[in-house]
């Protein structure tokens, strides 16, 4: 993955105090909110950009190990991904598939490999048998093996749901490719082999993993039965703790993070939380004032036109847009009245409609295009 300078995508200085990057995450966010920008790509992928960027660097202790480690700031060089170099090393140099390297006589090219990241001692470990301090290969003075295995990685997956769904909450069957763990060498991509020499154990080979070939990592598919909450938003994120990339210890799982995308729909538009619908309304309705039967996502309603209505007028059902999630209150039902005049008229129908025009002019009503004439 291609590095990304989360203070140029703020657009903050790096000596820049909390409060200016707070300042500008929302400044930024504001401009580039998808209820800002509908249906503009480029704006969606800006906003998420500065999410990212701020959920780093606008928390003090991420943003000190992204000031320190830059790209590898979640790890470093982990003991995992150090391995895992040594095993694409090995395999580019003819030494995989079981071909593994001795660390009796000297360190050999893995000494060479491992000064590149700690000059001659460090912190690692070795596939899923190595913890506690113990002796290093030769080579290495003072060197301790860790015990902490790293976090599996976080997955990114969306997830289309109908405005029904959105509105009364849904369960979705999700289908996942993803990236597991090795369980055989425990994400290392390095299976090494030790013996006891008194009380120390020593690694005395190791090589390249035989279930993902050094990679660490394997394919994997799996089926999650997923909760999507009544009330969610075009974009909702959905965080799903441990159903992300694969460790041996569940403990280590890492979290699958969902995007809700909601499905456009022939009867309703959504704007922020409301919902709008383009109502057609017959004129003599409009004129007489009526009470008829609108649609909702679950349903129906009786709604009453009121006499003289005009194309453009807006009635409003409280409540009845997306529900309330969390602190955001429920959104509305927006009915735009569109006036329509009947097209297919018989001779009676004419004749009345014609009453009805000549009886407007001896009372004098105004010309609706009066005005328009007068400010040509």
């Amino acid at each position: 993955m291609e590095f990304r300078d989360y203070y140029k995508v703020l657009g903050v200085d790096r000596k820049a105090p909390d409060a200016q990057i707070k300042s500008a995450y929302r400044k930024l966010a504001r401009k580039f909110h998808p209820d800002v920008n509908p249906n503009n790509k480029d704006a969606e992928l800006k906003f998420k950009e500065l999410n990212e960027a701020y959920q780093v660097i606008g928390d003090a202790d991420k943003r000190k190990k992204y000031d320190e480690l830059g790209a590898d700031w979640e790890h470093g060089v982990s003991q995992e991904e150090m391995m895992r170099r040594y095993a694409r090393q090995q395999s580019a140099a003819g030494g995989g598939g079981g071909a593994g390297a001795d660390f009796g006589g000297g360190g050999g090219d893995f000494s060479d490999f491992f000064s590149q990241f700690f000059g001659g001692s460090g912190r690692s470990g070795f596939g899923r048998g190595a913890g506690g301090r113990g002796s290093a290969p030769r080579g290495f003075s003072n060197f301790e093996f860790g015990t902490e295995p790293a976090r599996a990685p976080d997955l990114r997956a969306e997830v289309g749901v109908t405005l029904a769904d959105a509105v009364k909450g849904a369960r979705r069957r999700l289908d996942l490719v993803a990236e597991d763990e090795c369980v055989t060498c425990g994400g290392s991509g390095m299976i090494a082999r030790e013996e006891k020499q008194g009380k120390a154990r020593v690694i005395r080979s190791a090589e390249p993993c035989p279930t993902c070939g050094g990679r660490g990592v394997v394919a994997a598919r799996r089926t999650l039965e997923v909760t999507i909450p009544a009330g969610v938003t075009d974009g909702t994120q959905l965080r799903l703790k441990g159903q992300g990339g694969r460790a041996p210890r569940p403990d280590q799982n890492g979290d699958l993070f969902l995007t809700i995308r909601i499905e456009p729909n022939p009867v309703f538009a959504l704007a922020g939380r409301d919902l709008r619908v383009s109502l057609p309304v017959w004129d003599y309705e409009a004129a007489l004032g009526a009470e008829i039967t609108a649609p909702t996502v679950d349903g129906r309603v009786s709604l009453k036109i009121p006499a003289g209505s005009q194309t453009g007028r807006v009635m409003r059902l409280r409540g009845r847009g997306l529900p309330a999630r969390g602190k955001e209150p429920a959104g509305d039902l927006l009915y735009e009245l569109k006036i329509l005049a009947p097209t297919d008229l018989n001779a009676k129908e004419r004749a009345l409609m014609q009453d009805l025009a000549n009886s407007l002019r001896d009372r004098g009503i105004a010309d609706p295009r009066a005005e328009l004439m007068a400010s040509k």
